[in-house]
């Protein structure tokens, strides 16, 4: 993973926590059980770092209810 990528990936935890109203170690907790950050964020960075964070957060709340977590 390169600067670029998890610098992403940090922003969206915290921004996912922010928007959720949670500690940004429960959002990475959930967010690695299911596999969102080496399954999903880091594959699609290239399409996923040019949308809007709201965009974002709600694929990420997309790919966690899938997966049975819920947000």
């Amino acid at each position: 993973m390169n600067k670029d990528t998890f610098s992403f990936v940090v922003y969206m935890i915290h921004a996912c926590a922010n928007h959720w109203k949670q500690k940004p170690s429960e959002i990475y907790k959930n967010m690695k059980s299911t596999d969102c950050i080496m399954g999903f964020l880091i594959p699609h960075y290239e399409i996923l770092h040019t949308q809007s964070t709201k965009y974002i957060i709600e694929d990420i709340e997309e790919y966690l209810n899938v997966r049975g977590i819920t947000v």
